[in-house]
């Protein structure tokens, strides 16, 4: 009785020595549109243990559109969201949010995409025609408008449509509905490959300093659980570096994601993976950039301050 007295204590003292596993904070995450190249720090972390690390389990949703992202995080259906930085605007309308960091400047990633028998081959070529983008009032029209007034047509050198989503605008340029479309060119890249369309070119060299891509988080969960967002911040840079130093497997992974090709994703990595930001700090020009947009698209009659859209308390991120 004394030995199995004396192994039960033993037992115990060694199950008190050996660390207990934590549980993994679920998270849920939205983002504004997907499949895009640029959001899969999302998948990468979940498949490479990266998220693990910082004590995360994600659950990732589509959106649909930076809005209804918006929407969502407004609502309190999600905690954190991806999308553009024309959806800072939403925390000055009072809307619950916060821009926590910036993971891509330029807007490398709105392109203009045209038929594969298209005569267009530069803006020049565009005047008079019809461009379709699956949201006006959006960065992509303000985009088109900064194009235009480049090209010394004012804001009527070209027509443009809302086509819903990156499925209705490719519909609508296969069907000659449209004579371009604005989306990411993984799309025009696909299309390239099919013999259907082609990458006419970006419109990124109209918005050299901007925020084409950040990550928000609700001011509830930035007040209660700020431990919690730089956990999610590092886990995500954490991601993107693991992404830049390891082209293999984040195309591998890229073509399950985004069901493409491994010679389409090797080409958008070429394109992107220097890109991604690495710390997540906000370009002031770039904010600054974004501010104007929100007057001239009329989301707000005057530029707001810093405070009222982004929080800079956890950038820079160091994972």
């Amino acid at each position: 009785m004394r030995i199995g007295r004396s192994l039960a204590i033993a037992t115990i003292a060694l199950l008190l020595l050996v660390p207990r596993a934590h549980a993994l904070d679920k998270v849920r995450v939205g983002t504004a549109i997907w499949p895009i190249w640029a959001f899969l720090p999302l998948q990468i972390g979940a498949e490479e243990g990266i998220w693990k690390k910082y004590g995360i389990d994600p659950a990732v949703t589509n959106a649909g559109s930076g809005s209804k992202l918006m929407q969502a995080l407004t609502a309190g259906s999600v905690d954190f969201g991806l999308s553009s930085g024309v959806e800072m605007a939403f925390g000055a309308k009072g809307a619950p949010i916060r821009a926590i960091a910036a993971f891509a400047g330029e807007p490398r990633t709105v392109t203009v995409i045209v038929p594969a028998d298209s005569p267009v081959k530069e803006p020049a070529d565009l005047k008079g025609k019809l461009i379709i983008m699956p949201g006006v009032a959006s960065v992509s029209e303000w985009l088109v408008w900064q194009m235009e007034i480049a090209q010394g047509w004012g804001k009527t050198g070209l027509r443009t449509a809302a086509g819903g989503s990156i499925a209705g605008c490719l519909a609508a340029l296969r069907s000659h509905q449209a004579d371009a479309m604005i989306g990411p060119p993984e799309v025009g890249y696909l299309l390239e490959s099919r013999h259907e369309g082609q990458v006419a070119f970006s419109l990124a060299r109209y918005a050299p300093h901007f925020l084409a891509h950040v990550i928000y988080a609700r001011t509830s969960v930035i007040d209660s659980d700020p431990a919690l967002v730089e956990r999610f911040l590092k886990g995500f840079f954490a991601s993107v570096a693991y992404m830049k130093s390891h082209k293999e497997e984040t195309t591998r992974i890229a073509v399950k994601a985004l069901d493409s090709t491994p010679e389409i994703m090797n080409r958008i990595y070429d394109d992107l993976a220097s890109w991604l930001e690495s710390d997540g700090r906000f370009d002031p020009q770039g904010i600054e950039t974004l501010k104007t947009s929100y007057i001239e698209l009329g989301i707000l009659d005057k530029k707001p301050d810093n405070d009222q859209i982004l929080t800079e308390r956890f950038v820079p991120v160091k994972p």
